[in-house]
């Protein structure tokens, strides 16, 4: 069996279709590509060519996790999902998600603080909500007990800051309303009650 083209995607640049014997065969990365030291001509025994498919399936694998953290951080958990998602075989997933790990891209405890600092930045957010939203991503308990106690952010001053907002708008007049709003954004009543007493 030799290898008769070796062609550059057209969508993605930095992977390469592998022909054998004129037929599409497999792609790699041009990371893997250069590891594997494949060229046009070159001939590949039946176990060779099934050890670098096996390669071309992890190397996807990381291409495709990759891919997901390019838009954000995500949790363990998430990245496992995804692959899952993606039909690969739990060893693969297991590979991927060590090889991630290695690098520093997949890091609960990292996840977690990058999470907590985006929420507390874009949005008003309890720490119980963050709390609930971190066991979603299925976040270990002591990371994120960890993340929060780390987490400088003055509760009632958010709350307070909340509330004002909230205030001017016509549909939060009602006091119940609020009182209910506020609690569904994880805020617990004895604070809630209590800024609002100072407010008035």
């Amino acid at each position: 069996m030799k290898i008769t083209t070796i062609k550059q995607q057209v969508k993605r640049a930095d992977r390469y279709s592998v022909y054998i014997d004129d037929k599409f065969s497999f792609a790699l990365s041009e990371t893997e590509l250069l590891k594997q030291g494949l060229y046009n001509g070159q001939d590949l025994t039946a176990e060779e060519l099934a050890s670098v498919k096996e390669d071309s399936v992890r190397d996807k694998a990381r291409y495709q996790a990759l891919g997901q953290l390019s838009r954000r951080m995500r949790s363990e958990w998430e990245l496992r999902d995804y692959l899952k998602r993606k039909d690969y075989a739990s060893e693969v997933i297991d590979q991927t998600i060590e090889w991630l790990a290695e690098y520093g891209y997949c890091d609960d405890k990292k996840f977690a603080n990058s999470w907590v600092a985006n929420r507390r930045l874009l949005k008003a957010t309890s720490s119980r909500r963050l709390r609930q939203e971190l066991r979603q991503k299925r976040v270990k308990d002591e990371v994120i007990d960890e993340v929060l106690s780390e987490d400088a952010t003055d509760e009632r001053q958010v709350l307070r800051d909340l509330i004002e907002r909230k205030q001017k708008q016509t549909r939060y007049q009602d006091h119940t309303k609020l009182m209910q709003y506020l609690s569904r954004q994880g805020f617990n009543y004895d604070d809630i009650k209590s800024v609002l007493d100072e407010l008035s």
